[in-house]
């Protein structure tokens, strides 16, 4: 049935652009959150093939990356500040331990090990960023990238579901949850649309910790090529977060921007749901198929033992 749907779509893209378009504007509005417009996106993604495919990977990086900033807009200069200070050494602590173990467990399992760099690195980074910028200093190649980002979007789209569930059973204040989403979750998209749903401090912790956090890809990304002798000359530094900061700074200094915040918050977030239903629509059963069962399982043990440990040492420590 679902074959006889995809063909059918397949031969009228016509239809298919229709039906891809209607879900993006029901993003935009108050009726689709988060979770809703990811889940529409990977049912979509199973019946209808995506006609934008060849595009869709750029546009999500793009779109991302402009909502991003746009939430800077509506965040104050000192707690951004306080916040990125204050998990500073979980920050250094949880991404050594995460990558020390994703190189352990990616030996035991016979995993490759370009690929088990990637899994690794995206779970205790920034997911598909993580893995775009290392992915050229290692020279991993084709099939090592879109396998990992396979696993990396599969265990997003579980955690934002999963975690605000957790949170609330757990009683997290809003604070513990946006620390614990950034350090947990491996997408700045799916950290923002979890934590979103929890509340606006959650949202803003969340995302200074993970922007944060992205910063780490620089001094990764130059360990790896250190080790491994790779391509220094193609670490790239995620240039979008100098923007965030700078949005931030005009929140916080220029009364004119400041009175505008809420319009511009509101059109992030807009945005951000549209990431997520642009991420499901790329889901389609080729991209699950690649996933094979060891890398799938060094993804999920390492992104648990991430989750698990950073949570009890936010509820133990934190107020």
């Amino acid at each position: 049935m679902v074959g006889k749907v995809r063909l059918y779509f397949k031969d009228n893209q016509g239809i298919a652009k229709w039906v891809m378009a209607t879900g993006a504007i029901l993003c935009v509005t108050p009726m689709i959150s988060s979770p809703m417009a990811l889940l529409m996106g990977l049912v979509l993604a199973q019946f209808v093939q995506n006609p934008f495919k060849a595009i869709n990977g750029r546009l999500v990086d793009k779109l991302l990356k402009i909502s991003v900033v746009g939430l800077g807009f509506g965040m104050d200069a000192l707690s951004v500040l306080q916040a990125g200070r204050a998990g500073f050494m979980s920050t250094f602590f949880s991404i050594g331990l995460t990558l020390l173990l994703g190189s352990y467990l990616g030996h035991r399992f016979g995993v490759d090990k370009k690929l088990a760099q990637l899994i690794s690195s995206g779970t205790a980074i920034c997911g598909g960023s993580a893995i775009a910028a290392l992915s050229p200093v290692i020279r991993a190649n084709g099939k090592q990238v879109s396998i990992a980002l396979a696993i990396v979007f599969a265990l997003n789209s579980v955690a934002l579901f999963l975690f605000p569930v957790i949170g609330n059973t757990l009683n997290l204040s809003q604070h513990q949850f946006g620390v614990w989403c950034a350090i947990a979750i491996h997408d700045t998209s799916s950290v923002v649309g979890a934590a979103k749903m929890y509340g606006e401090e959650a949202l803003q912790v969340a995302t200074i910790t993970k922007l944060a956090r992205a910063l780490w890809i620089v001094p990764v990304s130059l360990l790896f090529a250190l080790l491994r002798n790779g391509d220094r000359k193609r670490i790239r530094l995620p240039y979008f977060i100098v923007f965030f900061l700078l949005a931030v700074l005009a929140n916080t200094y220029v009364p004119m921007v400041h009175s505008l915040s809420d319009v511009f918050a509101y059109i992030s977030r807009i945005g951000l749901t549209l990431v997520l239903f642009l991420l499901g629509m790329g889901m389609d059963r080729s991209v699950i198929k690649r996933v094979g069962g060891r890398p799938l399982a060094l993804g999920v043990l390492v992104w648990s033992f991430i989750s698990f440990v950073s949570l009890a040492i936010i509820v133990m420590g934190m107020d």
